[in-house]
């Protein structure tokens, strides 16, 4: 998590804080989906994360896609703001938040899967008709992108 959100939690503690950040599809040659099995909730997601102080949302799509993946991109294509009471989140130590989400497709892949952030514990690509269990919020992101 970023500084600005641990420095936030100094204050606030677990309370509720509004987080905005950037989810970032990437999709392989056949079509298949990119999923991180996250480290802090066990469970697959999207690659992506929270908005630093000073950076774009588009920025953030970038830096999360190589810090949790390794791969780089040569363009993101907007696709999706998603907010609302749906993108509520505990986390197992207790924080919540309620993200406000850019999601992106990225473009252009190069690189070779990293998993040295700590926040990846795998990295797969998944057909669409055959996900594994996917987190709420992904699960939500994805609705009328992705999944029908």
């Amino acid at each position: 998590m970023a500084n600005y959100i641990m420095d936030l939690r100094e204050m606030v503690g677990r309370r509720p804080l509004v987080m905005a950040g950037a989810g970032v599809i990437v999709r392989n040659k056949e079509g298949e989906l990119l999923l991180q099995l996250r480290s802090d909730t066990k469970d697959w997601g999207l690659p992506g994360g929270a908005l630093e102080l000073g950076e774009s949302l588009e920025g953030t799509a970038r830096r999360e896609l190589f810090e949790e993946t390794g791969l780089h991109a040569e363009r993101f294509s907007f696709l999706r703001i998603c907010s609302g009471p749906e993108f509520y989140a505990q986390y197992p130590n207790g924080d919540e938040v309620y993200n406000v989400i850019s999601v992106y497709e990225a473009n252009g892949i190069s690189g070779e899967f990293s998993m040295t952030d700590g926040e990846s514990l795998d990295l797969r690509y998944f057909p669409l008709d055959d996900l594994p269990e996917l987190n709420h919020i992904t699960r939500k992101m994805l609705t009328d992108l992705l999944i029908p």
